[in-house]
């Protein structure tokens, strides 16, 4: 019952919203939108547009005839950023199970499989990979991050014994705009954090 009550309310919504917009505005152009519940049939509004002749109503069950992924451009994109993923999920489902799962504990090195990996397919693209190398590579770890001890963190151990913690993201970041560099910037806006560097 409060379903069939919400739907009256639509038209009152829809005339304030056309008030508001010009003539030329979206709803101008595409003619009126019908309101309907998935049991009724749609049913017109009674104050057409003048002049706007309505070639079909919308309805729940009548997706929109035109979508996004028509578009060359966009689909494209899509292409692009499925193969993007694809590329990444591997060393990405490696690293979260490194930092999130009980595989390692605080301060454990990794296996000599996993370190390959990381260093192969993280580390060797840190924008700063030689600064955190530095005089070698010992190994690598898995352990809390200094100031952030909630966080977990790969680190550099380095052959005189001291360490330094890497961002695996910066490391992803950097390979897709390596390998990737037209769609890199988008893929990145949209699939990592803001601030994540």
């Amino acid at each position: 019952m409060a379903a069939p009550l919400l739907l009256r309310g639509i038209p009152l919504l829809y005339t304030r919203f056309q008030q508001r917009s010009s003539a030329s505005g979206f709803f101008a152009a595409v003619g009126r939108p019908s309101y309907c519940a998935a049991a009724e049939p749609c049913q017109p509004h009674s104050n057409e547009i003048p002049g706007i002749e309505r070639t079909a109503d919308w309805s729940a069950k009548e997706p929109l005839r035109h979508s996004r992924l028509d578009d060359p451009g966009y689909r494209r994109w899509k292409d692009r950023e499925a193969e993007i993923l694809r590329d990444i999920e591997p060393i990405t489902f490696l690293t979260k199970e490194i930092l999130h799962s009980n595989k390692y504990k605080d301060g454990e090195r990794l296996t000599d499989e996993d370190e390959k990996a990381v260093v192969e397919k993280l580390l060797a693209y840190h924008p700063h990979s030689e600064d955190k190398i530095g005089c070698g590579l010992d190994s690598i770890m898995v352990d809390r991050h200094p100031q952030f001890r909630h966080s977990r963190c790969l680190f550099v151990v380095r052959t005189d014994g001291g360490w330094i913690d890497f961002s695996y993201q910066k490391c992803l970041r950097e390979y897709i705009r390596n390998k990737y560099p037209s769609h890199a910037e988008r893929f990145i806006r949209e699939h990592f954090k803001r601030g994540s560097g």
